[in-house]
């Protein structure tokens, strides 16, 4: 339209001021830039009060010991152990139900009420915290089915935190690949069946796994659900069966920031530094993936 044709109101409300309109992007560029600079700063220097007091403890002992009342005896290979134990149940839990919801959901269910009920319900799960995960897991699988504070009761549980976020990233990927794909496969006599697991689940295998590496970084970084069940904060051996008693990495940070020795705050930072480690490996192989294994379209 013609400024010129505007009424002579209008043009004077929404006139240029182009001044005015420099000078508030500027100023949200600024704070932008500020908030930027304040969480790395702050992040920089909790990471170096981590690593200049965790570094002095961190020794090949350290990884091979179990707990100790003395913290220079003081090791977390429990801890270690019984997160990798614990991560290994999970994931055969959560990701092959996470999987098939997801397929079922994007491929078969349709736009019907039930599916869209079910979607709803998922994406609110995704958000509910996980105390509440801990406590349901706490009531169902230790005094339901009597599991105990056992590793498959922690697993378990595990398994419920991140399989809304396993749907979700599953839903994605598989929504990614372009429906010409599935319109080819089915022309050229193929099931419905067949288009899936010959077509879609391979282009969508990438994100599907970065979805479900990254759920797994989050299950090993929560204590909430875990301290709700009951697990153990002094474990001098490493769990041998699934029906063992464990504990894991943040349970066992949080033990030693508790107690009142000074020394014992320096293991914890030592314990954070390991933990940082595995998300850092967690998270690198899942940008491997993602990059192996992409398809363009």
């Amino acid at each position: 339209m013609v400024v010129g044709q505007l009424p002579a109101e209008t043009v004077k409300e929404f006139s240029v001021d182009l001044p005015r309109r420099k000078a508030i992007g500027w100023f949200f560029i600024g704070l932008g830039f500020l908030s930027i600079s304040f969480g790395l700063f702050m992040l920089l220097l909790l990471l170096f009060d981590v690593f200049s007091r965790g570094l002095p403890y961190l020794t090949w002992d350290f990884l091979t010991s179990f707990d100790s009342r003395f913290p220079q005896r003081a090791g977390i290979l429990a801890a270690l152990a019984g997160t990798v134990y614990m991560m290994g149940f999970t994931i055969i839990a959560a990701l092959p139900l996470g999987v098939a919801a997801a397929i079922y959901l994007e491929e078969y269910a349709g736009d019907s009420w039930f599916a869209r009920l079910v979607e709803i319900n998922i994406s609110n799960l995704a958000s509910v915290p996980s105390i509440i995960y801990g406590l349901l897991g706490l009531q169902l699988f230790v005094r339901a089915m009597g599991l105990n504070r056992s590793v498959l009761a922690g697993a378990l549980t595990m398994a419920l935190v991140i399989l809304p976020i396993i749907i979700v990233a599953s839903r994605e990927a598989l929504r990614a690949v372009p429906p010409s794909i599935r319109d080819a496969s089915l022309a050229l006599g193929a099931t419905k069946w067949q288009t899936i697991r010959h077509h879609v689940l391979p282009y969508a295998l990438s994100g599907i796994m970065t979805g479900n590496i990254l759920a797994a970084a989050r299950a090993i970084g929560e204590s909430a659900p875990l301290i709700a069940i009951g697990a153990l904060t002094f474990v001098p051996f490493t769990p041998n069966s699934p029906l063992d008693l464990f504990t894991v990495l943040p349970i066992q940070i949080f033990n030693w920031t508790s107690r009142p020795q000074e020394a014992f705050h320096d293991v914890a930072a030592a314990g954070i530094i390991v933990l940082l480690t595995v998300l850092l490996v967690l998270n690198s192989l899942a940008i491997f993936l993602r990059w192996r294994f992409r398809t363009q379209f």
